[in-house]
């Protein structure tokens, strides 16, 4: 079973920089797509950016310019950077992948997210 383990949140000021990591235990391009997400309490996970086996990138417009999603196929991690933070950020962050399975299906792997505090 692959497992996701996020790491880099904390709390930062408003305009501050953090940098997320989502590191798994096996290759990550045998998946078919890397996202990132956000929880608020109370609130849905919210899609935040993916990104594709190709390398492609798509973000939503609500963070489009200020988060970034990459990675590192050789360190088996992608990374959500984020720039331009404010107390609305605020929200534990979570990697999921879609991990083709056995039988032909897709099961969705979810890391246990990482929490991310903007003070104003």
């Amino acid at each position: 079973q692959v497992q996701l383990v996020e790491s880099g949140g904390g709390l930062v000021q408003t305009g501050g920089s953090l940098r997320l990591s989502c590191a798994a235990s096996g290759s990550i391009l045998v998946f078919k797509a890397m996202g990132w997400y956000r929880q608020i309490p109370g609130k849905q996970r919210e899609l935040l950016a993916a990104i594709s086996p190709d390398g492609i990138t798509n973000s939503v417009d609500s963070v489009k310019g200020r988060f970034t999603v990459s990675r590192d196929s050789a360190k088996n991690t992608v990374y959500l950077q984020m720039n331009g933070l404010k107390p609305d950020d605020t929200a534990v962050y979570f990697c999921n992948a879609i991990n083709p399975t056995a039988w032909g299906g897709v099961e969705t792997i979810w890391g246990q997210g990482t929490q991310v505090t903007v003070s104003s």
